[in-house]
Order: C-alpha cells, then sequence, then structure tokens
C-alpha cells in the first residue's frame, strides 16, 4: 500500500523539472548577453542550440511524466501550460540568435546589448518565480516578482518605440531597416515569452493561494 507522501513525492518531481526549464530560458538569456559582450563577427550558436536541445527535452520529459504520473504537484493543465510557456522562451531566443548571426558584421553598432541585458533580467526573475513554486504558494512573494517581470517588460515596450523612431528617421538603407526591424521584434518578443510564463506561474499561485 503506498502512502500519501509516496504519492506526492513522485508528484513533486514536476518542480524540478519547471525549474530545470526555467534555468534553460535564463541560460539562453545569459549567453545572449555574453554573446554582445564579446561581439564576434562570426558568433557561436552553440550556446543557443544546447539550450534549445535542453529545453526540448524537458519538454518531451514533462509530457511523458504527466502521462505516467497519477497525482501531480500541480494542476495537469497548469504544468503543461507553464512547460510550454518556458519552451517558447529559448526558441525565440534561439531564432534571434540564427537571424543576428547571418548578419552579425552589419550590426556591430546597433545597441542591442541594452536589450539582451532586459531579457537576461527577466530570465533571472522567471527562474526565481518558477523556483518559488516549490516553496509555497505566497502570493505576496509573487505579485513583487511579477510586477519586476512587468516592469522589464514596459521597459522594453520603451526601448521598441525608440527603436522604431530611429528606423523612420530616413538615415538607414532599406534593407538595414527590415533586418533591424526584423531583429527588434524578436527580441521584444523573447521578452514577451518570459511576461507571459510569468503570467502563467502568477495564475498558479492565484488559484492556489
Amino acid at each position: 500500500m503506498f502512502s500519501l507522501q509516496t504519492i506526492f513525492g513522485k508528484g513533486d518531481k514536476f518542480y524540478g523539472l519547471l525549474e530545470a526549464s526555467a534555468d534553460a530560458a535564463r541560460e539562453s538569456a545569459a549567453a545572449l548577453v555574453r554573446m554582445f559582450r564579446t561581439r564576434p563577427l562570426g558568433p557561436s550558436l552553440d550556446e543557443f542550440l544546447l539550450a534549445r536541445k535542453r529545453e526540448k527535452v524537458l519538454t518531451a520529459q514533462i509530457s511523458q511524466e504527466l502521462v505516467n504520473t497519477f497525482v501531480t504537484a500541480l494542476d495537469r493543465e497548469d504544468i503543461e501550460a507553464l512547460s510550454a510557456a518556458l519552451n517558447k522562451i529559448t526558441k525565440a531566443i534561439s531564432k534571434f540568435a540564427e537571424r543576428y548571426s547571418l548578419a552579425a558584421d552589419r550590426l556591430v553598432d546597433i545597441d542591442f546589448p541594452s536589450r539582451a541585458a532586459l531579457l537576461e533580467k527577466a530570465g533571472e526573475v522567471i527562474a526565481q518565480m518558477v523556483g518559488q513554486l516549490r516553496r509555497g504558494m505566497n502570493l505576496e512573494t509573487m505579485k513583487s516578482l511579477n510586477d519586476r517581470l512587468q516592469a522589464i517588460e514596459s521597459e522594453a515596450d520603451r526601448l521598441m518605440i525608440e527603436s522604431y523612431r530611429d528606423l523612420y528617421s530616413g538615415r538607414h538603407e532599406p534593407i538595414l531597416i527590415l533586418l533591424l526591424k526584423d531583429l527588434f521584434e524578436l527580441l521584444e518578443k523573447a521578452i514577451d515569452r518570459c511576461r507571459d510564463a510569468g503570467n502563467v506561474v502568477y495564475h498558479i499561485v492565484l488559484k492556489n493561494s
């Protein structure tokens, strides 16, 4: 006969899997900051590909564990929603890195580092929020973290408006305008994905508090 502690202990594995997934997203954002710090003309995509592969493996493992586990620490639909939201973060960052690498030599003077720094901060907050789930549904703590995430996203929106203002100034070549617009929007999407993941975590805490 299984004890409740044994059953729920099996459900607790999802905390670790989700934390690992959030850490992959955080590390992917940190890799972007490191890339801009060195500004290579031919940037390596190895770190982004590794984080993306790790995220895919974790997403598949979470899906499989949901099939195999009778009792889960969190509601199944919440686990699925959070796993999907975290997966989209590394996907967006990887897509940006791939596009950037195609024209890195033309983008040396463009201010991507400030936006990448915001993305790194957002990734750190997401990792903290997911880590807090294991410690209990503390609404006040989670609201504070979510407010920080919303502030980061608002700052990213402000920088996006500045980017559009510069793009529409008429001082750039048409091909460069298209390239920059695409890259700026991919970075903003990555930050938006962090916000979306934060909203999922906050919803989980609201539902369980």
